[in-house]
């Protein structure tokens, strides 16, 4: 597995991508994942890869010098003469159907799947900054300022902080710190996503950028971000009240009535199964096994009080529609 995140916020471009990649429990080792493709003051571009390494490398060295025929101008287009971002997600989309081609048989009879994800994002001398998702397929979608972010890999776990941090407004600077408290929340919870990682922040309108850090378990804002990020949540957690099953105090009791969402009625052991101990407990049903034995009245009572309010909300809904109707 891997985990790598890109996020596109006005002020510029984020790409961070862990360095892990497993063909089983023993067979773990350490693989960059991201390519960055520069021409100072014309164009930027970083690629980002999970999946199958062998045809995320194919596909990553095929980019460089592959070759996309437009038939509506003639031109040969790749990532170094195209005009828009959109043409080089093109030609990267061409890219990965062409190692398709040439890979994808032999990979069926192996049984391996072709699994390729990867993310694209730049900026060329003309147009304003594009990030895209680009599939096994070769076809892609790109970030919006409703979504300004992409991830893929091992995303769930540091998909959370994103959506509460991440907007358009956002600062670069603490874009970067988002990113990187994305991935820390991920290396807690899966160890299928290891260190060291690449980090790469893009100034828009710069077409190059000297933001490049490879952080390993050394580095000191690393280390000062997860036992910060770690203590400040279980401060954030003990500020928080417990529930209050008695009411009391509490200005938040957590056992109230919802007119539709009603507690769950307890399942009962039958009385026979009662009186019969345990030489009768082979047939007592599952449910009544997990459950505490309560009195089958409690259960009836649970019923009734349940049929009650469900008739009382019916009359009141039958009486406020009779009085509009005599208005």
């Amino acid at each position: 597995m891997t985990y790598c995140v890109a996020l596109k916020i006005n002020a510029g471009l984020v790409f961070l991508s862990d360095s892990r990649t497993n063909a089983g429990l023993d067979q773990i080792s350490t693989f960059r994942k991201v390519m960055l493709y520069e021409q100072p003051g014309e164009r930027f571009m970083v690629l980002q890869s999970a999946g199958n390494l062998a045809i995320t490398q194919s596909v990553r060295e095929l980019l460089e010098s592959f070759q996309l025929h437009d038939p509506a101008t003639d031109e040969r287009l790749t990532i170094w003469n195209v005009r828009s971002m959109f043409d080089a997600a093109r030609v990267l989309g061409a890219a990965v159907r062409h190692v398709y081609d040439r890979e994808a048989a032999a990979l069926q009879r192996a049984g391996v799947d072709f699994n390729v994800s990867m993310i694209f994002g730049g900026q060329i001398q003309g147009e304003g900054m594009r990030l895209f998702q680009v599939y096994s397929a070769g076809n892609f979608i790109e970030a919006t300022s409703e979504t300004p972010y992409f991830q893929i890999g091992e995303s769930k776990y540091g998909k959370p902080v994103l959506d509460r941090v991440i907007t358009s407004e956002t600062p670069l600077d603490e874009a970067a710190k988002c990113a990187l408290v994305s991935m820390d929340s991920t290396l807690k919870s899966n160890l299928s996503v290891g260190l060291p990682l690449d980090l790469i922040v893009y100034e828009n309108n710069r077409f190059a950028t000297d933001r490049i850090v490879c952080l390993d378990a050394d580095n000191p804002y690393l280390r000062m971000l997860h036992d910060s990020w770690g203590e400040r949540l279980r401060h954030v957690f003990d500020s928080i009240d417990d529930p209050a099953w008695d009411g009391g105090q509490t200005q938040t009791p957590i056992r109230v009535h919802s007119p539709r969402a009603h507690p769950l009625a307890k399942v009962g052991a039958p009385a026979k199964a009662q009186s019969a101990g345990l030489s009768g407990a082979g047939n007592i049903p599952p449910a009544a096994l997990r459950q505490p034995i309560v009195p089958p009245q409690a259960g009836l009572s649970a019923a009734h009080e349940y049929q009650r309010l469900q008739s009382a909300e019916e009359q009141a809904r039958l009486q406020k529609q009779a009085s509009l109707s005599n208005l």
